[in-house]
């Protein structure tokens, strides 16, 4: 007995020792990621200000501005799988749908996300943080020699790192990693992936300081007579949710129309962000410097109405256009707008306070990403070390909640869900398909808990080879008792592999 939980606590010390070196290598390549978007930003609103003083210079502007585009295209070209945010690639690659060599996606990823997101365009840089950390993740793995199970965890943990170094949020980078990318809870991925999220927040704040991305100053408690409020708020952005995720989804009808290849759809934005740098150069990038002027400006009603419809349009040409770059922060963004706008309209009409139109702001962030990501957990988290305060956790939740539950009525699924099965859909079938273990777990809701094998109809093309329960395998027959807590090791096929998943959580569920 001594012997094996010896064994085990040497297992996890392995897995802190290799997580912490993909998290420090991770955070010191996103920092500068982050720190080269930052700079690229700032000097091209400084840029788009000459401009407005020497306005021929825009036709230079222009050709720079297409043959940049063009660039960009030619890496998506040599790798399609940098296109995007890279999260629901992230997802592909841990179900075994997707392969693709690490550091073909890291290089390109890096110099794409840079060139795309640091011109301006509405396009955040967390999807590719997570990104660039799972290829260091997958590229650790390779340099190990790792089996699939821990290339799984060190993949994992790269993305949590990722996410931690964008945003300085390490707890929701773990949480994003348990509640979006996997779905489950395992004990081991989840310490490996918090080890790589603190080392690599720790890097980022070395180099970005400790302010939180998001500081908003001091902020009132809001009382328990607006949550009347907080409901209406709440549905209102479950429906908007559930609209952005319809619109999101429906970008390649609408470019497919384009006479161009798909790799060079960014020409369209490259050139459509100009006026909106000419007119406007401080609503360029992803959004955090609105987010933070947002309650100083005293925006009225009408000019956050609009400045949410440009947001919202040009966002979705933004990414649309397989440019490489995420939604997460022009989400949080176009979810802080909405909290004003709500904010404001409750101010003027229903006698709120306007020192609590921060909360709206802050609150508002976190129930529209609930909304269109369906992860209610990482978003709450997230919001809350981005503006560094836990005095609204609970308007946050509440808020949350009803966000999630209208788009679950509403007939809303998890985004990057969503978009993992439209990239999956236009991969070609192969002829030949390899044989793969994929992992599903036995939660609380599902039915298997205290049913026997023999007893549950299996999907087609599958056979349970292993129950793993605490630290021992066991060799499945037809009278073993699952139990919840059980990780089921099902042995099927790479054509048949996401079918079973899904057909497994549909048939396991508790009606």
């Amino acid at each position: 007995m001594l012997k094996k939980l010896y064994a085990t606590d040497q297992t996890r010390l392995f897995f802190i020792l290799k997580g912490g070196i993909v998290g420090l290598v991770s955070g010191i390549v996103v920092s500068i990621f982050r720190l080269a978007i930052e700079k690229m930003t700032a000097y091209i609103q400084e840029l788009y200000l000459f401009f407005q003083e020497e306005p021929l210079w825009l036709i230079v502007w222009a050709i720079l501005s297409v043959l940049t585009a063009i660039f960009v295209g030619y890496l998506i070209k040599a790798q399609p799988h940098i296109s995007g945010s890279g999260i629901p690639q992230i997802e592909g690659l841990l179900q075994e749908e997707i392969h693709y060599r690490w550091f073909q996606v890291f290089w390109r990823k890096f110099v794409g996300g840079i060139l795309s997101i640091g011109s301006g365009l509405f396009l955040g840089r967390e999807g590719p943080s997570i990104q660039l950390g799972a290829s260091i993740g997958q590229g650790a793995s390779s340099f190990y020699h790792s089996p699939k199970y821990e290339q799984k965890i060190l993949i994992s943990s790269g993305a949590s790192a990722g996410l931690a170094a964008a945003f300085n949020a390490p707890i929701a980078a773990v949480l994003f990693v348990v509640e979006e990318i996997h779905h489950t809870f395992s004990p081991l991925m989840w310490l490996t992936s918090l080890v790589s999220a603190i080392i690599a927040n720790f890097v980022s704040l070395y180099v970005f300081g400790l302010r939180p991305v998001l500081y908003l100053g001091h902020m009132h408690s809001l009382p328990l007579k607006y949550y009347s409020l907080l409901l209406i708020l709440g549905v209102f952005l479950g429906i908007l949710g559930r609209l952005y995720q319809k619109n999101l989804l429906d970008l390649p009808r609408w470019f497919n129309k384009l006479p161009m290849p798909s790799p060079f759809y960014g020409v369209v934005p490259f050139l459509l962000v100009i006026p909106i740098g000419f007119y406007f150069p401080q609503l360029l990038g992803g959004g955090n410097q609105i987010i933070l002027k947002l309650e100083e400006s005293g925006y009225s009603l009408y000019l956050l109405l609009l400045l949410f419809l440009l947001r919202y349009i040009f966002s979705m040409i933004s990414y649309g256009s397989n440019l490489p770059g995420g939604i997460f922060l022009p989400i949080l963004s176009l979810g802080a707008i909405l909290g004003a706008l709500f904010g404001v309209f409750a101010m003027e009409y229903l006698g709120l306070e306007g020192y609590y139109l921060k909360n709206f702001i802050i609150i508002a962030m976190a129930g529209y990403f609930t909304a269109i990501g369906k992860a209610p957990l990482t978003a709450i988290i997230l919001v809350t070390e981005m503006v560094g305060s836990i005095n609204h956790l609970m308007p946050l939740g509440f808020v949350s909640l009803i966000a999630y539950i209208v788009v679950d009525l509403l007939g809303g699924h998890p985004i990057y869900e969503s978009l993992l099965d439209r990239l999956v859909s236009y991969k070609k079938v192969a002829n030949n398909s390899e044989q793969i273990i994929i992992e599903f777990p036995v939660t609380a809701e599902s039915i298997l808990d205290g049913m026997s094998v023999r007893d549950f109809i299996w999907p087609k093309e599958t056979l349970l080879v292993t129950i793993k329960r605490d630290q021992q395998d066991i060799l499945p027959h037809g009278d073993t008792i699952l139990q919840m807590n059980d990780r089921l090791l099902i042995l099927t096929d790479t054509n048949h592999a996401n079918a079973v998943r899904k057909e497994l959580r549909k048939k396991t569920l508790i009606k």
